[in-house]
């Protein structure tokens, strides 16, 4: 089931990528991010809050809770420089660069979480590093 919501999730960067393009248009993109964010808020407060999950708040470690907060702080930072990209560049070009963070999220997790990386990972992250090198290039 994890490769369809993983399936469903590019899906849905890609239109965000597509929809921010255009809504970064004729605006500032810290305004156009915040008011992403804002969507983002209402919504998954919603499905907490429809789901009866707000009660589970109390069950948050505090070591979940740094993480947490330190992943939304990343997430924020790469979400301004993301629609900032965007405004000022290709989407068709800044959306595969942005994608290197696949790279760097394999690295990350074999130093940090240990996990296993064979040749099919590795030859899959040097084609998305060659891409996005293309990409680069004028």
């Amino acid at each position: 089931m994890w490769k369809v919501y993983a399936l469903l999730s590019a899906l849905f960067a890609a239109l965000t990528a597509i929809f921010a393009k255009v809504g970064v248009k004729d605006i500032n993109s810290d305004l156009a991010t915040a008011i992403r964010t804002t969507v983002i808020l209402v919504l998954t407060w919603g499905i907490v809050l429809f789901g009866q999950h707000i009660h589970e708040l109390r069950e948050v470690s505090r070591n979940t809770w740094l993480f947490l907060i330190l992943s939304g702080v990343a997430t924020g930072l790469s979400w301004l420089f993301y629609f900032k990209a965007i405004q000022l560049g290709d989407v068709s070009r800044v959306a595969p660069i942005d994608k290197l963070s696949v790279v760097i999220t394999i690295l990350l997790a074999f130093v940090f979480l240990h996990e296993e990386v064979n040749w099919r990972v590795i030859i899959g992250a040097l084609f998305i590093t060659a891409g996005s090198v293309l990409m680069l290039m004028k």
